[in-house]
């Protein structure tokens, strides 16, 4: 499976014998699905329709958008309605009237244009089902082009965050290397500002020296946190390679990632590995900001 990004935009538009149908949409990255579409008041029955499909295409963002209808020229004259009744009652309503007042019947056809209800226009001749296919086809090609652009989004966000991924490698390699050396390096300066402080003491091989060497050696030990990190490197590159709906589960390992790298700057007790413990929780936030444009 592909890579998704959250982020995309996608047109349709379809004809048929009552209308052309237009759909537009665009998505931006929100830890749920939310969609909010707006259809013309006629078509309220198919909003549900409406966001199930949506639904089924997309897992995670919030998906926005319009459809549009526009009738043809046969739909409009076939949506024509004249309440007869209605009109003959306002009629013999108005002649009534005219009469009481001793006023000129000159009333026309038009004038029943004026009153509400006797002229009325209904999309598509009340046939709104048959709307259904050329409604169905434009929300189709809609979410194929919304689609088509998160996929592409998405494999630029997998190449970014793979680059990023391998820097993370690279600094904690290098923090991998250097921390063996911290216990010795911190008994070669202990015993040198000993040898300051007490010239010709000789304390090389003095009890307490080494207890405090190894108390210090077993604090600034970091090799469980480089495991778990390195465990964590591959399930993340694993759900990179995978693709589908992997956001949540790499924004879980980031949260970790971060967890394992503070811990290390807290032990270590080393100017070279704080710097690159400070070069990782930068990468990691950057490569968190990627992975938030996840499906």
């Amino acid at each position: 499976m592909s890579l998704m990004s959250m982020t995309g935009r996608g047109t349709g538009a379809a004809a048929g014998r009552l209308a052309r149908v237009e759909a537009e949409l665009s998505s931006v990255n929100r830890k749920q699905l939310d969609v909010d579409v707006g259809l013309p008041r006629f078509l309220s029955a198919y909003e549900a329709r409406v966001q199930e499909k949506i639904r089924r295409a997309v897992s995670r963002g919030r998906v926005t958008g319009e459809i549009r209808v526009a009738w043809t020229g046969a739909a409009q004259a076939a949506g024509v309605r004249v309440d007869a009744g209605l009109a003959r009652a306002a009629v013999t309503a108005l002649r009534a009237a005219a009469k009481k007042l001793d006023l000129p019947d000159d009333l026309k056809a038009s004038a029943l244009l004026a009153l509400p209800g006797i002229v009325a226009f209904e999309p598509g001749g009340r046939d709104l089902a048959a709307l259904e296919p050329t409604l169905d086809k434009a929300l189709d090609a809609a979410l194929a082009k919304l689609k088509a652009m998160r996929k592409k989004e998405g494999a630029a966000l997998g190449r970014d965050l793979r680059a990023r991924l391998a820097t993370l490698r690279n600094e904690t390699a290098e923090i991998a290397a250097r921390a063996p050396g911290v216990a010795g390096a911190y008994r070669a300066n202990l015993l040198q500002r000993i040898a300051a402080a007490l010239p010709g003491t000789d304390l090389a091989d003095d009890e307490r020296l080494l207890r405090e060497v190894a108390l210090f050696a077993d604090k600034a030990d970091v090799v469980e946190e480089l495991v778990r990190l390195d465990s964590h490197f591959r399930q993340a590159d694993d759900l990179l390679k995978a693709g589908g709906v992997v956001g949540r589960t790499l924004d879980f390992l980031v949260q970790e990632m971060g967890r394992e790298i503070n811990t290390i700057g807290s032990k270590a007790n080393d100017g070279e590995i704080a710097r690159r413990v400070v070069a990782c929780k930068a990468e990691l936030e950057r490569f968190r900001e990627q992975v938030q444009n996840i499906e």
